[in-house]
């Protein structure tokens, strides 16, 4: 869900307030302007502002002296500060009043942009924990996560266990089964719910980027690297990390996990001082890891390391006494979203429901009731679940004479682009983006191809 930010803009000088106002102006963002710090600080107390860039000289109240008003009465509010005369005093004194971050005139609206772009994730960081901290005192404990079936109870049993310890934690499970959300409601459930939860997804980022990702960069580390940069490490401290699909990690780059999880520090990209951290790491993935391990793309010390706590979440098939559960939770989500009022669903469509195998799981799931709320008049019924189940509808088979051929050439087809698949990984060391520059087709092309002919 795309989040609504407000930033005000706050400085006697005209010409600053335009140049910063066609910034966010193109960067899409909502804001307001304020001439000096009083009108600065009535505007913060009747509209709720996400940011606030704050020159250091105003009249009538001093940015520092806003600064200090804003942590009372806004103390969520980011809030950057600018000056022409700046010291390194003032720059330290700023921060330690609560300052998200401080440029000195004339500074790079590039990396203005940087760091407004981290002060957004850091608030939509803490509007994700505010909603699910919210929605785990309106439940029996589990948040989100619907199910009685016999299999969760026994993952909810081992989750309250464990949550209230630092112990690392490997989950595994089919796509679309819920691990993130396990991940979530143990971090909310445990001691360290008022500290950080970073999630990191290892299959979503380019492999060049993800170890500047995890562990960050010096300022001149590498070309455009114009000012430090910390990592989900250090985002994380005294929290825990969430690493989704650690499969998907290049052998390097699980070699410094290592090292985080053993000596508990790490270094910056380009930095010679180790950084200690305090992070409980919980790990996800829907790959065989021992096959993995086997065939020499994973490294078995980490494997063992992250499989202190193993949870496996059973695939939708498995539980399928909770599916009328998560239909009527589903209908009431985004019946909310999309304003409607959907009465529910059909007693044929639900039945279809129930005898299907689901390969995507509950993600599956949630899209077709998804789909269902948007197409139904009155309530969701069999020809818009059918039409959502492709698998339901092959198409019409052809003749007799043509059917054999037609799976051989099909057989065929299959086993030529495993094997051109398989020849592209081993001559680029199991590295996935340099396999598929070599194929030609996307990364997740390239994945959803190894999970089909069990190469994951």
């Amino acid at each position: 869900m795309n989040q609504i930010i407000k930033i005000l803009i706050a400085d006697d000088e005209e010409s600053m307030r335009f140049f910063l106002s066609e910034m966010l102006k193109k960067e899409g963002y909502l804001f307001e302007t304020a001439v000096d710090g009083m009108d600065a600080l009535n505007k913060i107390k009747d509209g709720s502002f996400d940011i606030a860039i704050l020159d250091l000289k105003m009249p009538k109240l001093s940015g520092m002296e806003l600064l200090s008003e804003i942590k009372k009465v806004s103390p969520e509010t980011v809030v950057i500060i600018i000056t022409a005369h700046g010291s390194r005093s003032t720059a330290i004194e700023a921060i330690e009043k609560g300052a998200y971050d401080y440029f000195t005139k004339p500074f790079d609206v590039n990396e203005m942009r940087v760091v407004i772009k981290r002060a957004v994730e850091k608030i939509s960081l803490q509007r994700e924990i505010k909603d699910l901290k919210d929605s785990l005192s309106e439940s029996s404990g589990f948040g989100n996560i619907i199910g009685d079936s016999l299999p969760m109870q026994k993952v909810y049993d081992l989750v309250r266990k464990i949550a209230d310890t630092d112990i690392t934690v490997l989950i595994t499970g089919e796509s679309g089964t819920g691990k993130e959300l396990i991940a979530q409601t143990m971090h909310y459930m445990s001691n360290r719910k008022d500290k950080p939860f970073v999630k990191v997804n290892c299959a979503a980022i380019p492999e060049t980027l993800l170890e500047e990702e995890l562990f960050g960069h010096e300022k001149g580390a590498f070309t455009g690297a114009h000012q430090q940069k910390p990592g989900k490490f250090e985002l994380a401290s005294n929290g825990a990390m969430f690493l989704d699909e650690i499969g998907d990690m290049t052998l390097s780059t699980q070699t410094k996990i290592l090292r985080v999880i053993q000596e508990r520090e790490f270094e910056r990209l380009g930095g010679i001082k180790p950084i200690k951290v305090d992070v409980r790491l919980i790990a996800a993935t829907n790959m065989d890891l021992m096959k993995a391990i086997s065939e020499g793309r994973f490294r078995e010390e980490l494997y063992y390391r992250l499989n202190v706590m193993p949870i496996h979440l059973p695939p939708l098939r498995e539980r399928q006494g909770d599916i009328p559960l998560l239909i009527e939770h589903f209908i009431k989500k985004y019946n909310k979203r999309f304003n409607k009022n959907i009465k529910g669903i059909m007693p044929e469509a639900n039945d279809i429901l129930l005898k299907y195998d689901w390969p995507g799981n509950i993600r599956e799931l949630e899209n077709i009731i998804q789909r269902g709320i948007v197409l139904a008049k009155d309530k969701i019924d069999v020809e818009i679940i059918r039409s959502s189940l492709p698998r339901l509808n092959p198409p019409l088979p052809p003749a007799d004479t043509a059917l054999p051929m037609l799976k051989k050439v099909e057989k065929n087809r299959e086993e030529i682009e495993k094997e051109m698949i398989l020849e592209a990984l081993n001559k680029e060391k199991w590295r996935r983006e340099e396999a598929a520059k070599r194929l030609k087709i996307s990364r997740k092309s390239l994945h959803n191809k190894m999970k089909k002919y069990g190469l994951v």
